[in-house]
């Protein structure tokens, strides 16, 4: 019988992942059992190792790192056309999708579940958008997709340095800290985008706003709770708008997105779909977009739910 692949991404939690990946390692053996590890080199790598391991019979796969790296897993995964299981081994400085699973931040506990959890099918979206070099590109995310505001705030994160945070604490606070920090200063500096939405066969839909958040699952941002009420497996994403509230509001209501309450707010649409259409309402303006944490490329966009496509251990 093939071992249980683990994929670990040394570099994830600005490195700690790596150096801690003697003692990680030694929990897993003692809480889980056998597996091979395997270790990411470059941005990527996860997708291509996942996707070759499924492809050669391995049955469970599981993405020691961030939410980066779970969803570069998850895409091999769902690339490869076969039925392999995800599994979840949390570190980084995200925790998303381990959060939004019921995956524990302690190793030991994590560790249990990925022995005795149950396999539970969930939703994945597809997103088709332009990539750096003007062609069409697709792939697959777990929580949310994202334009406005939010990418902009995802690319300057990824500049920062943690050793600029005036204190040093848990890799999920520092994370948690760096993205709300950048959001207020790019709340501070951004103006609202101008786009055309279509979700599923409606009428297209002129808007201005801060941001346009496409969600199969609730969380984002280092814990942001952007839309409370998505469900792995309804078929559906929770298409949460925020207009453009200005620098003081979002200032202000900070602690609302935070946790779960902004959808009662005047300037937040939430509506379901199980397709949106995206583009720049000026044709030449790009619009840069986030998937997952990450910023593959720009609108236009189609985003597309994907039913009970992955097996997810989880509780």
């Amino acid at each position: 019988m093939t071992l249980p692949l683990v994929i670990i991404n040394p570099a994830s939690a600005g490195g700690a992942t790596g150096d801690a990946w003697p003692a990680t390692a030694s929990d897993l053996r003692s809480h889980f059992g056998a597996f091979t590890p395997i270790f990411t080199k470059h941005a990527g790598e996860g997708t291509e190792l996942a996707a070759a391991a499924a492809r050669k019979g391995v049955k469970f796969i599981i993405a020691c790192g961030g939410d980066g790296t779970i969803s570069e897993v998850a895409n091999g995964i769902l690339v490869s056309g076969k039925d392999a299981e995800l599994g979840v081994l949390p570190s980084g400085t995200g925790g998303d999708f381990r959060k939004t699973i019921g995956i524990p931040r302690r190793l030991r506990d994590a560790a249990e579940i990925l022995r005795s959890g149950r396999s539970r099918r969930i939703d994945v979206g597809r997103v088709t958008f332009t990539n750096a070099v003007g062609e069409q590109e697709t792939r697959y995310f777990l929580g949310v997709a994202s334009f406005g505001m939010t990418a902009d705030v995802i690319e300057r994160v990824k500049q920062r340095n943690p050793e600029w945070l005036p204190f040093k604490g848990p890799q999920w606070l520092t994370g948690r800290l760096c993205f709300g920090l950048s959001m207020l200063q790019t709340a501070m500096q951004s103006k609202a985008t101008r786009v055309v939405v279509q979700p599923d066969d409606q009428p297209e839909q002129h808007m201005t706003l801060v941001a346009l958040c496409i969600a199969n699952a609730r969380y984002f941002g280092g814990g942001m709770k952007i839309a409370p009420d998505a469900k792995l497996n309804d078929g559906k994403f929770d298409v949460v708008s925020i207009g453009d509230l200005g620098a003081f509001k979002m200032f202000t209501n900070a602690p609302r997105l935070y946790l779960g309450a902004h959808l009662g707010m005047q300037q937040v649409g939430h509506a379901l779909a199980a397709k949106v259409l995206a583009r720049p309402a000026v044709k030449t303006e790009e619009i840069s977009i986030e998937v997952d944490g990450e910023l593959p490329g720009r609108l236009p966009a189609t985003f597309q739910i994907v039913p009970n496509a992955l097996q997810v251990r989880m509780r």
